[in-house]
């Protein structure tokens, strides 16, 4: 099978709407979401991409019918397209990054770093964002950085490449500083994390909105008593205008 005939496992694709979170907060964004993830974090709020209680809702698609409902959505208007999940490394993503960019696409990707993939020297723009201890999952370093070595690979130079961490307490925030430390070179985004993701069917979309806002806070008061002035603290701005409302 060609790489161009491979076929990617799609949860959801999604938008316009703009991106919550990160080096693209705000940004007017078309989200591909994959099915399946390699970690299981005790805080998911996207479990009906990662738990393979849902797979059968996930469709294998071939790049052509993605892109074509990718099309659709942005009204032909080139755009930012979000690979998310789930982890979307774990899929043959190289020829839908080939296909978009040949319309004039810009694609970004975030991931926990737990697999290396050679096609992130095609992206726009790469979040790296591991998981902290609160998520009950482990973080290998040196496959983090062969996700970096990977990304800038490069002879053009490789995507904007950033560090993002969901924060819950002092020991994310001490594996977020350690993890910085090891990657003095990439920006840090730091938010707050939500306690309460609800089902993946509730239309409630709950959220600890008081939680937030207090780690928010919190969040402010610790980089700036530290005098941590290269990180960036940022809402997750989609949970806060939608919830975990699918789709938006």
């Amino acid at each position: 099978m060609s790489a161009a005939s491979e076929k990617i496992r799609i949860s959801e694709i999604f938008g316009p709407t703009i991106q919550g979170e990160g080096m693209l907060i705000g940004q007017p964004t078309v989200f591909v979401r994959t099915g399946g993830c390699d970690y299981r974090c005790s805080w998911c709020d996207t479990l009906h991409a990662v738990d393979s209680e849902y797979r059968h809702n996930w469709l294998a698609m071939e790049v052509e019918t993605i892109w074509g409902q990718v099309r659709h959505l942005s009204g032909d208007v080139p755009l930012t397209v979000s690979l998310s999940g789930g982890n979307p490394a774990i899929q043959p993503l190289g020829s839908l990054i080939r296909r978009g960019k040949r319309d004039g696409y810009r694609f970004a990707i975030e991931t926990q770093g737990s697999v290396a993939r050679d096609w992130f020297a095609e992206l726009d723009f790469l979040v790296l964002s591991p998981k902290p201890p609160s998520s009950c999952m482990e973080t290998d370093w040196d496959v983090l950085a062969d996700c970096l070595r990977a990304a800038t690979g490069s002879p053009a130079g490789g995507p904007r490449i950033g560090l993002k961490f969901v924060v819950f307490d002092d020991a994310d925030y001490a594996f977020a500083k350690d993890a910085a430390a090891r990657f003095p070179d990439l920006p840090v985004y730091l938010q707050p994390g939500n306690h309460t993701p609800p089902p993946p069917d509730d239309d409630d979309a709950r959220i600890d909105l008081d939680g937030i806002m207090d780690r928010m806070l919190w969040l402010v008061d610790k980089v700036t008593d530290d005098r941590w002035f290269s990180a960036t603290v940022l809402p997750q701005l989609h949970v806060l205008l939608w919830g975990n409302k699918r789709g938006v």
